[in-house]
């Protein structure tokens, strides 16, 4: 990675840090859970509202590293208006992206997401920005099964 892309990954990592999505408040959410990372702290609540069979709005909270939190913002940004389906193919790029497994985008665009493809390089800040990812999927699994998720936790 030439400097000049790793400073505008780190740019896009920091503007999603100090400005982060999905704050808005969701009513009578479909899907909650709530994520921890024993290792450095991070914690996060997501709260998902559908339309249908679309991600209507997403509540995303995250209080740990800048790691956590950008991924957490880039997820509030990029599910909204996606499919389940769609949104555990995202979820699914992203977890190879992080460890440096091949995948194949198909025709999304991940936009901001790109930037956490240098996370990888700092095996213990992977688990930070899988965090959301985990809590979210854990999330739609359980209220596919009808049962409310357990929080997640990363180890």
């Amino acid at each position: 990675m030439s400097e000049n892309l790793a400073d505008l990954y780190r740019d896009i990592l920091m503007e999603h840090y100090r400005y982060p999505r999905g704050h808005n408040l969701v009513r009578h959410p479909d899907y909650i859970n709530q994520g921890h990372n024993p290792v450095c702290g991070d914690e996060i609540e997501i709260k998902v509202k559908m339309d249908g069979d679309k991600v209507k709005h997403v509540y995303v909270n995250c209080v740990g590293c800048a790691i956590s939190v950008a991924s957490g913002s880039m997820l509030a940004e990029i599910i909204e208006g996606k499919t389940i389906p769609e949104v555990k193919h995202i979820a699914a790029i992203i977890k190879a992206m992080l460890k440096g497994e091949e995948y194949d985008p198909g025709d999304l665009d991940l936009g901001d997401l790109e930037a956490l493809r240098g996370v990888k390089k700092f095996p213990v800040r992977i688990k930070c920005a899988l965090l959301s990812w985990t809590t979210l999927i854990d999330a739609l699994e359980a209220g596919e099964i009808g049962h409310p998720a357990m929080p997640s936790s990363i180890e």
